[in-house]
């Protein structure tokens, strides 16, 4: 995984990112629930922020959880920060990336017990999928 360059400016962000990733990942939008790319994808590999290139998540971490959104039951060491997320009278936990601070999604306690019980619920727009 390569890190991309980082915009100093919001509006280069606008330019480097296609209207929907800069929504998601810039504005802290939502794409629509079985939509994204990966949210069936199997291959293995790292997913890496597809702002800044930071990897995120390692595929043997990825799980189906039947929501609509890549679910990933933790993140790479160091990869993500998280933020207290109040918005739509809802009391969440956000997920950004550690390097440029783009919004990814959520992370929930309600993963699979067998391993770390979180379910890291990613938007596919905000993710790169480098395939070993």
């Amino acid at each position: 995984m390569t890190n991309k360059p980082m915009p100093e400016h919001e509006e280069d962000w606008e330019k480097m990112l296609t209207p929907e990733q800069y929504r998601v990942l810039r504005e802290k939008g939502t794409e629509a629930p079985f939509t994204g790319e990966y949210v069936h994808e199997k291959a293995d590999g790292t997913y890496a922020c597809a702002a800044c290139g930071n990897p995120l998540f390692d595929s043997t971490s990825k799980f189906d959880s039947g929501t609509g959104w890549p679910s990933f039951d933790k993140a790479l060491p160091g990869a993500v920060e998280t933020h207290r997320d109040s918005d739509h009278g809802m009391e969440r936990t956000e997920i950004t990336c550690a390097r440029c601070g783009s919004h990814l999604g959520h992370v929930f306690d309600d993963g699979p017990k067998e391993t770390t019980g979180k379910r890291y619920c990613i938007n596919s727009v905000c993710l790169d999928l480098e395939q070993k």
